[in-house]
């Protein structure tokens, strides 16, 4: 697993979806002003294109970046497999854990989102290497969201688990610290990274300290 200890403290998303368009430099360029601003983790998320467009996207984040981030693929576990990615990330409609770790083998990072107790314990119970809880707030990113977990969504969430826990919805560089203090290891962001991402980057990364 390449994620490392401590896990990173900024999970930054790049969601296609909320770029201003789908073409490939735009996404490149995002990547590494993310990079370029402290991220070591990225999760590449897109929902918008068909499979060979993903992948192409893929391959090539993966060429740029090389070793500099650790690149997790949203749910296409075999396109993360193809494109050279270090894991992916399945939510509660995709493919299972297990299923997904049987596609991406034991050397490959697995993470799991979860949106309420129930589902965080079952992923517990997995062999992900980290899970997620969220929406903690409102968020613009993601269409028909689950209910809001809040701050006490975060708690609960952390006594249910010793894995890491990636805290994810309407996480802004205002309300971190709250996230951070309510027991999260970590922090997905998208929409508080999109107007200036390395600037925001460091920003978030210099709170989290």
């Amino acid at each position: 697993m390449k994620l490392g200890k401590p896990f990173p403290r900024l999970y930054p998303i790049l969601d296609v979806g909320c770029l201003p368009d789908r073409e490939l430099q735009t996404i490149i360029s995002f990547a590494e002003e993310l990079a370029a601003g402290g991220c070591t983790l990225l999760q590449y998320r897109n929902k918008v294109s068909n499979p060979r467009e993903i992948l192409f996207h893929a391959r090539e984040l993966k060429r740029v970046l090389g070793d500099r981030m650790t690149l997790i693929m949203n749910d296409r576990a075999d396109l993360a497999l193809v494109a050279g990615f270090e894991g992916v990330h399945v939510g509660q409609d995709d493919l299972t854990p297990q299923a997904a770790r049987q596609v991406i083998g034991r050397e490959f990072v697995l993470g799991v989102s979860t949106h309420n107790p129930e589902q965080l314990a079952e992923a517990g119970a997995t062999s992900a290497d980290y899970v997620a809880i969220g929406p903690v707030f409102t968020t613009s990113t993601k269409m028909n969201p689950d209910p809001v977990v809040g701050l006490e969504g975060v708690r609960a969430a952390r006594a249910l688990t010793s894995k890491p826990l990636v805290a994810i919805g309407g996480i802004t560089r205002t309300n971190v610290g709250d996230v951070i203090g309510a027991g999260a290891d970590s922090v997905a962001v998208i929409a508080d990274l999109l107007a200036s991402p390395r600037k925001s980057a460091e920003e978030f990364l210099k709170t989290l300290q």
